[in-house]
């Protein structure tokens, strides 16, 4: 199956992201920019617009399942975090990538942590490639 992501990118922010009050534009622009497809795994990709969480790792150490966050309740958290341009953001946790991605399209600087070795590779790769 052949995907428009970006027609998708614009479909969950119009139904799932704007549909829930999040109107900062800084935001939303970021959510339209950032390639959430790139975050999951390969055979998840035709997934990754959909109002759901998304599992990136089944754990590591012990640990329980790992999940890139459905759009809508990330969207608010970041809108309700009122993030300025000149701010300097840490985001602990963060999976695949993807909250530090649309982090740095709303602060000054993102320092991105996560304790799972495999998912901390992933994220610097996607992140070094975007």
């Amino acid at each position: 199956m052949s995907a428009d992501f970006s027609e998708r990118r614009v479909k969950m922010v119009d139904g799932q992201v704007r549909t829930t009050d999040v109107t900062s534009a800084p935001l939303i622009e970021a959510m339209l920019s950032v390639p959430r497809e790139a975050f999951v795994d390969a055979g998840q990709r035709d997934l990754a617009y959909i109002d759901e969480d998304i599992r990136i790792s089944n754990g590591a150490n012990g640990g329980g399942a790992r999940y890139l966050m459905e759009p809508s309740p990330l969207a608010k958290l970041l809108q309700l975090a009122e993030i300025d341009a000149s701010d300097s953001v840490l985001d602990v946790g963060c999976g695949s990538g993807y909250s530090a991605a649309l982090l740095s399209r709303l602060a000054r600087s993102v320092v991105a942590l996560e304790s799972d070795p495999a998912l901390a590779e992933t994220a610097k790769s996607t992140l070094s490639s975007l």
